[in-house]
């Protein structure tokens, strides 16, 4: 008769976490490559003049996605955790679950942030003050993946 001791269940009961932890690697968010304005732009090259500004153009530096990760980034680990936890170590359902709410996190500051005024010809044109939204399609091209 076989019997089994505790060892034994701990080592397959931790083989197993390793499996399913094992399961994806990287979640990113952000401005993935396949978003585009509709004339081809890329919206992470707008994302990112706007985040960091470019003195050829003039555009001042409104830098919503490092704020957005300076506040809320020391939050993430231990965020991580719980839901390792929670999800019985499955880490491809974690990730998304991170993804979702770090991608929310950043559109939510897009829509808060408030810095270098506008020009007032850029008010005109679009009819509102309000930086980083105009056609909204980079606040709608916030997005995640897990690998």
């Amino acid at each position: 008769m076989a019997s089994t001791r505790g060892g034994q269940i701990a080592a397959k009961v931790l083989a197993a976490i390793g499996v399913a932890a094992r399961k994806a690697e990287t979640v990113r968010v952000g401005f993935l490559a396949s978003a585009k304005y509709p004339d081809g732009t890329p919206v992470a090259m707008v994302a990112a003049i706007q985040d960091f500004g470019t003195p050829k153009v003039k555009v001042p530096s409104r830098p919503f996605f490092r704020q957005m990760i300076k506040s809320k980034s020391s939050e993430w680990p231990k965020a991580v955790g719980d839901l390792l936890i929670i999800n019985k170590f499955d880490a491809d359902k974690t990730l998304r679950q991170v993804g979702e709410a770090v991608a929310g996190q950043l559109r939510q500051s897009i829509t808060d942030f408030s810095g270098a005024p506008l020009k007032p010809a850029t008010i005109k044109r679009k009819g509102f003050d309000k930086q980083l939204i105009d056609t909204s399609v980079m606040l709608k091209s916030v997005d995640f993946e897990v690998k």
